[in-house]
This record gives structure tokens, C-alpha cells and sequence, in this order.
């Protein structure tokens, strides 16, 4: 996160890719350095072109014990730094009984930074006299460290010692010194509880410019943070575009540079998109790309990053191309227009948790950007579950700290086995109160097109979790026409198109993503005219007048939710709770049942027969009387 936050203050600054104005310091334990993985997919991303920050100054605090266990049960290395040095970072053993010392090396750290733009660590080797708080006794699990403990004297006596024994300053000086800075520190406390109390009181005192700017001293909110502070919720703008824009962005992507080598197997695919922004047949990566550019046309920044984000995991973004002969760039949606926005996309390490981090604490520093981390695979978030829980879904909630971070998370049931089928919905919906963020399983590029541009101008900002396509990457049924992106706008739900008697309908599906396709085949293959199918593009805040408008227009059907995930699993055990109360609110009083595949401890079958056996099975059941 740390690192994240100041990327996005560099890039703010945009001083030059040699510029690192801005110097990140990372406190750590020194249980914690060695035995938490982050620390180290931290340090592996520290030189990659997407995530560097010109250097992190780390300070071990050494204590020598992890709360209650010793070095010999929290690492195998010799030094709890040790993690340290599969980057080469210089590492620096000090006694955090020497001040001097310890000044002299932060010293050579700092000038190691400045110099080489790399990391460095200071080792500072100590002790923690208490335990792990006031009351703790630490002595029952480490009687020999302790006893050694009290009988030291502390630093300040003995730096005190050392300098009057030099000659360096009296003992009424010392003394004096101690008074003055115990005086300063009551004086301070008294004012700050004064103020608060005081009427009128604001936690940003100097003004709403945040703390970071030049001469404030409060503890306020950050100048990032208190720019996104509307007095009122601010609605989206316009979310549609201009045919001009919709057909610039198409043909940025046959204006190949000259001398550019484009790879024989995407030269037609170059051609197709040039040619969908005018004859339609829009596909997935295409409608997110015109969603990416037209925020590049309007001023809005965008950073994409993830695991073969540039590509695309399925082949299917190829945002950026690589000449076939050189190994040279080539980024279309970089060359739109002269004023446009800065596009920043990159193929991330091989990991979730420090990636996803990096990429929140980049969105919290930037409220002007559109910033999304992508998964290969949706389960693999799975990793970064920390940075989910503790601050994706509660940050606004427990500390006022607002981020518009996008999730893309692959998911679908192909029979692919159980691993990569789910993005597991189920978690991410089980987290969802106070409107804390914004979950979205959209069924054509042009939904996902809007509700990306939504969400680079909604106010206040919340994190948006985006459940993304396989199979429907290419799926003819799922493209969208040029007419959904130059008109409309999100919608949370999207009522049956179809041309049906509602008095006839007696069964309304309601469902997201895949399944919509599958369930709209049947239907036709059936020649049924007694079912409607609803989609719920928006799973969280749940949409309860919509698809209550929705519904509304068949008062005779039963509700039926539909999905591919097992019954435990997916949007089903959060809508189970939440709908149809979110549906009464708006006089909508029908029960809700639901078709589903059965309880299960796994995502998925491994086999692809009994795959398609239950995929069968459940669409069956949704139109079965």
C-alpha cells in the first residue's frame, strides 16, 4: 500500500521516470520481515517497470521476539533480514543501543537510496522491555532474554552517561533537556484535546488543502482524501460517448507506426475492431478498451495492471502489441488524441497480495485516475484475501479512507475443473454493508463498458468488484452494438427484450453473467413463451427497485434465481437474504426460490462429462413445470 500511494504521488509530481521525490520508509518487526510473504513479493516488485519507487528505505525494529516466540522457532536464516538479499540490498547491522551509530547508518542508507534508487535495510538490533502491551509479562515465555532485560539501563541513560562522561554536555543539561521535552509533550497533548473539543472543531484545521501540503502540521486527512469529500453524493456523468470518439478509438488500432511489425495472427483482429465500432458486434475486450480510451479522451488517467493484463489471460485485450521483429511497444490507446490522459498498463509479477496492495494504495493517492488490478484467474485473489478484508471492504468504514480500486475477476463455470471456475462471488458478497462498494457480474461489453466509466466519476468513491467473462469473450450472443456505447447508460438490472404476452409469463429467472446465455438458449430452443429471464448486472447495493420494475410487469410468475455456482455458493446465500426484502421495500412480495447446482465443498466438478450433466440438469430445471 505504502509503495502504491507513492507511486501515485510520483506520478502526480510526473518529474520523469528518473525522478523519485518522494521517499517511501517501511517500519517492520523483525518477526514479521522474515516470515511474512508479502515482505518479500514487496522486495521482488521493487525494480519492475510498473511498481518501482526509486528505492524504500526498510527500518527492522530487531527486537528479538515475536510477541512470545524467539528467533529460533520464526525463521531459518541466519539473519531475520536475510529475505533481503535475493534483491542484493545492501543490509545494514546496527546496536539499537548506539544512537549515534544509528543515526550515522540511516545516513548511509538515505545516500544509498539517492544514489542507486534501490532498496536498503537497516537492521537495528534492540529490545522490547515490555511485552506485547503494558500489562504483558514476557518473562513467562522468555525467562533468559528478560532477565538480561532488567538489569540494562536505557538508552536514553546510557547516551546520557556517554555524553557527559565526553564532556559533551553537563548533567543540568541533560536534565534540563529531559524537563524541556517532557514539558513539550504534555503542552501538546493539553492543546490537541482543547481543540478538539473546542466548537467548530475541523480534523483538517489549515484549510481543506490536507496534510501533505507545505506547512501543515495537523492529522488530518491527506490532500487525496479530502479532495473526495462531497458535501452530497455526486451521480455519474454521462456515461455514453460520441460516435466521433466510439470510431477514433477503432481506428486507433489500425494506425500501425510505421516500420511496426504487427504478428500475423492479430493483424485481422486489428482490422475486426476498426470495423465493430461501425457495423457492430462489439465483443468484450473491445467494449472494455473503448471504455479505457474514451476516459483517456476525457481527461481521465488510467493504470491496468495484473497477470498478462496486456494480452489478456484468454487472448483476448492485446491493449498493448509487440512488433514481431524488434520486441518493440506499440500501445494504441497511447496515440488517441494530443491532450489526452496518461494510460499506464502492465504486466504485474506472479503475485496478488503486494500487487492488489500496491494497486488500492495507488487508487487511495488517486482520485482523479481509474485504477484496476486484474487477477488471471478470478480464485486467485484468493491470495490477496488480506487486502480484501482489511481494506478493500472496510477502509471507508474504519478509518474515513476512500478508494476506488477495480477488481477484475475472471469467472465461469466451463468444466474446466474446480480451480478456475469461480471467483468465488460468494466472499466478496458477504463482506457488502454501508454501501462500502460496488459488486457487478455484467452480461455484454457495452454493461461493462458503462459501468466502468461510472465508476471513474462516481462520488464519493468506493471499491468496485467486476466478476469478468471466459467463454462469453467471444460469444456472438454477448456483443454489443455501437448504438449501446454512444447512448444509455449502466444499468443495474436489465428487463426480458423480448416481445412476450406478460400475462402469459408464469416463471421470471433472474440471473447474472454466463448463465444468461445458456438459460436465453433454451428458451429459444423450447420456443418457450411462458418464461422471462431478467439479469442483475449490479449483485451489490442490491438493486431492489429495478428488478422490483422489473418483475412488476408479469404479476402472475413465480421468482426463480438462477446461477451456475452450487447452491452455497455464488450470489444465491446473500440474494436469499437480501432481495426479497430489498424487493418488498418497493411492494414486491412474491417468494423467491432458487435453481442452482447442490451444496458442494468444491467450486466445481473435475470431470467435464458431469459437467455438462449438471449444466443440463440446471437449465432444465429452470423451465421444467
Amino acid at each position: 500500500m505504502l509503495e502504491g500511494i507513492v507511486r501515485a504521488k510520483q506520478d502526480r509530481l510526473n518529474l520523469g521516470s528518473g525522478a523519485f521525490t518522494v521517499l517511501p520508509v517501511l517500519l517492520h518487526g523483525d518477526a514479521a520481515f522474515a516470515g511474512q510473504g508479502v515482505v518479500a513479493e514487496t522486495l521482488q516488485q521493487s525494480q519492475l517497470r510498473g511498481y518501482r519507487t526509486g528505492g524504500t528505505i526498510h527500518i527492522v525494529i530487531n527486537n528479538q521476539v515475536g510477541f512470545t516466540t524467539a528467533p529460533s522457532s520464526s525463521r531459518s536464516s541466519v539473519y531475520s533480514t536475510d529475505v533481503a538479499r535475493m534483491i542484493q540490498a545492501p543490509i545494514f547491522h546496527v546496536n539499537g543501543d548506539d544512537p549515534e551509530a544509528c543515526v550515522r547508518v540511516a545516513e548511509l542508507a538515505y545516500e544509498f537510496r539517492q544514489a542507486f534508487h534501490k532498496d536498503v535495510v537497516v537492521d537495528m538490533v534492540c529490545y522490547r522491555r515490555r511485552g506485547h502491551n503494558e500489562g504483558d509479562d514476557p518473562s513467562m515465555t522468555q525467562p533468559l532474554m528478560y532477565r538480561l532485560i532488567e538489569a540494562k539501563r536505557s538508552v536514553r541513560k546510557l547516551y546520557t552517561e556517554a555524553l557527559v562522561g565526553r564532556g559533551d554536555i553537563s548533567l543540568e543539561d541533560a536534565e534540563s533537556a529531559l524537563r524541556d521535552y517532557q514539558s513539550q509533550l504534555e503542552r501538546v497533548f493539553v492543546e490537541s484535546r482543547d481543540a478538539k473539543a473546542a466548537p467548530g472543531y475541523r480534523e483538517t484545521e489549515s484549510g481543506d488543502e490536507g496534510t501533505d501540503a507545505e506547512g501543515h502540521g495537523g492529522l488530518g486527512k491527506p490532500a487525496a482524501q479530502v479532495q473526495d469529500q462531497p458535501a452530497a453524493p455526486v451521480a455519474p456523468t454521462e456515461t455514453a460517448i460520441s460516435e466521433a470518439t466510439l470510431r477514433r478509438i477503432g481506428d486507433a488500432f489500425v494506425a500501425v507506426p510505421e516500420g511496426f511489425t504487427v504478428h500475423p495472427k492479430l493483424q485481422q483482429l486489428l482490422d475486426r475492431r476498426a470495423a465493430m465500432v461501425r457495423e457492430g458486434g462489439i465483443d468484450w475486450g473491445m467494449g472494455e478498451l473503448i471504455a479505457l480510451g474514451s476516459l483517456l479522451v476525457d481527461g481521465t488517467p488510467v493504470r491496468l495492471s495484473g497477470q498478462d493484463s496486456r494480452r489478456g489471460t484468454f487472448v483476448q485485450r492485446h491493449a498493448v502489441l509487440v512488433d514481431r521483429t524488434t520486441a518493440d511497444e506499440w500501445a494504441p490507446l497511447r496515440h488517441l488524441d494530443d491532450g489526452q490522459a496518461k494510460l499506464w498498463i502492465y504486466d504485474s509479477l506472479l503475485s496478488e497480495y503486494a500487487a492488489m496492495g500496491f494497486e488500492y494504495g495507488y487508487s487511495v493517492e488517486r482520485p482523479d485516475a481509474l485504477v484496476l488490478w486484474e487477477a488471471q484467474f478470478g480464485d486467485f485473489a484468493d491470495g490477496a484475501q488480506t487486502i480484501v478484508d482489511e481494506f478493500v471492504s472496510s477502509s471507508e468504514q474504519k478509518w474515513g479512507q476512500r478508494s476506488s480500486v477495480v477488481l477484475l475477476l475472471p469467472h465461469g463455470y466451463e468444466g474446466q475443473g474446480p480451480d478456475h471456475s469461480s471467483a468465488r462471488i460468494e466472499r466478496y458478497l458477504q463482506l457488502c454493508a454501508q454501501d462500502n462498494m460496488t459488486v457487478a457480474y455484467p452480461s455484454t461489453p457495452a454493461s461493462h463498458f458503462h459501468l466502468l466509466r461510472r465508476q471513474a466519476y462516481a462520488r464519493p468513491r468506493r471499491p468496485l468488484i467486476v466478476f469478468t467473462p471466459k467463454s462469453m469473450l467471444r460469444l456472438k450472443a454477448a456483443s454489443s452494438a455501437p448504438q449501446d456505447f454512444t447512448t444509455g447508460t449502466f444499468r443495474p438490472v436489465i428487463a426480458d427484450p423480448g416481445a412476450l404476452d406478460a400475462a402469459a409469463v408464469t416463471r421470471v429467472l433472474l440471473c447474472s453473467g454466463k448463465v444468461v446465455y445458456d438459460l436465453e438458449a433454451e428458451r429459444s430452443k423450447r420456443a418457450d413463451t411462458q418464461t422471462a429471464i431478467v439479469r442483475v448486472e449490479q449483485l451489490y447495493p442490491v438493486p431492489g427497485a429495478e428488478a422490483a420494475q422489473a418483475v412488476a410487469a408479469y404479476p402472475g410468475a413465480e421468482l426463480v434465481w438462477v446461477q451456475d455456482e452450487p447452491r452455497n455458493q455464488g450470489a444465491w446465500p446473500f440474494m436469499a437474504l437480501n432481495l426479497p426484502e430489498a424487493l418488498a421495500e418497493h411492494g414486491e412480495h412474491r417468494p423467491l426460490r432458487v435453481v442452482s447446482r447442490k451444496p458442494s465443498a468444491s467450486p466445481a466438478t473435475g470431470s467435464h462429462k458431469k459437467h455438462e450433466v449438471e449444466q443440463a440438469e440446471l437449465v432444465a430445471a429452470a423451465f421444467d413445470r
